[in-house]
């Protein structure tokens, strides 16, 4: 039993396992698999010949790189770092990862889109960012593709977790703190769990993906259409939670969310404002990007839950135990 599980097992390594997303899925995965993460203090994406050297001497089937400078208004001023750490690095991690035949999932954000649709972006959408953080990212995602087509890149929005602070955690501590808090009200996208983007992440390891009834096999099945396989693509693919909201609308979500477990709040109102009021904002930012899980829900069979019971579960698994 102990060796067929050995068997099993896939190598990975996560680089920015210091992050809110590379701490949950370097959490989720030790438990069945042999995983070594990579903070920033222990690999510096400005380094190629550090990531050169110290993941050139690893063996592993997949890296998932969830390292990035993701501060939108720095990325404005420090446009070099931005490119260098979000567009170069990710390019030297496909080099090494192409080297080994090791699978690359690069993540990426919703911000390579200008935010001018008014329904969710699909993969087949141009990307047109607005900010040098889109632009870097972007360009991350065409050197990983321009090395080898068949690494994965991940776009995702508004991702939240247990290992670091975000919005959801920073609302709920501005209205224990005051009687008036207020987020933004017309800016539309969805939140990501961190713990549901490793659950969704874990079939899109290898080059292969469950294939739903419907979809051309790669090799005969003895168990009908889903017990099939199929080549899962590279390329791009967008994960999130379902559904779609504003900031404002996710915070008074979560607020709603501490009501129901009985947690204190000085107000559990969440006031609106506009985008346009935000005057220490440096860089623009797109209005509206939500994202469509289709090719994802083609691919694997499986619908992401809504971003609702996301947050749901998040306030009373964790904030409440604070």
């Amino acid at each position: 039993m102990q060796e067929a599980v050995q068997q099993n097992q896939s190598r990975v390594v996560i680089v920015g396992a210091g992050g809110r997303l590379g701490a949950a899925l370097f959490r989720h995965y030790r438990a069945d698999h042999e995983v070594t993460g990579f903070s920033h203090a222990q690999l510096d994406l400005a380094a190629p010949d550090q990531l050169r050297r110290t993941l050139g001497a690893l063996e592993f089937d997949v890296l998932i790189n969830c390292a990035a400078q993701t501060n939108v208004d720095r990325c404005e001023k420090e446009r070099k770092e931005a490119f260098a750490l979000n567009a170069e690095a990710p390019r030297v991690l496909a080099e090494i990862c192409t080297e080994k035949q090791a699978r690359l999932i690069h993540i990426s954000t919703d911000y390579v889109f200008d935010g001018t649709k008014s329904e969710p972006y699909t993969e087949e959408d141009e990307a047109n960012p607005i900010s040098v953080y889109g632009e870097s990212k972007r360009e991350g995602e065409r050197r990983v593709l321009g090395v080898d087509a068949n690494h994965l890149v991940v776009r995702t929005s508004w991702v939240f977790g247990p290992d670091r602070p975000s919005f959801v955690d920073w609302i709920i501590e501005q209205t224990r703190q005051h009687d008036h808090v207020e987020a933004i009200a017309d800016k539309i996208s969805a939140p990501t769990y961190t713990l549901d983007l490793a659950t969704m992440l874990k079939p899109l390891w290898s080059r292969r993906a469950l294939a739903p009834e419907g979809l051309v096999e790669d090799e005969p099945s003895s168990t009908g259409p889903r017990a099939g396989r199929l080549q899962a693509p590279g390329g791009i693919l967008h994960l999130a939670n379902a559904g779609a909201c504003s900031w404002r609308e996710y915070g008074q979500w979560a607020l709603d969310c501490c009501k129901t477990v009985g947690i204190a709040l000085r107000t559990d109102f969440v006031r609106p404002i506009r985008l346009r009021e935000m005057k220490s904002f440096i860089a623009r930012r797109p209005v509206f990007t939500v994202l469509s899980t289709a090719k994802y829900e083609i691919l694997t069979g499986s619908t992401p839950r809504d971003w609702h019971d996301a947050v749901a579960e998040y306030v009373r698994e964790q904030v409440k135990r604070v």
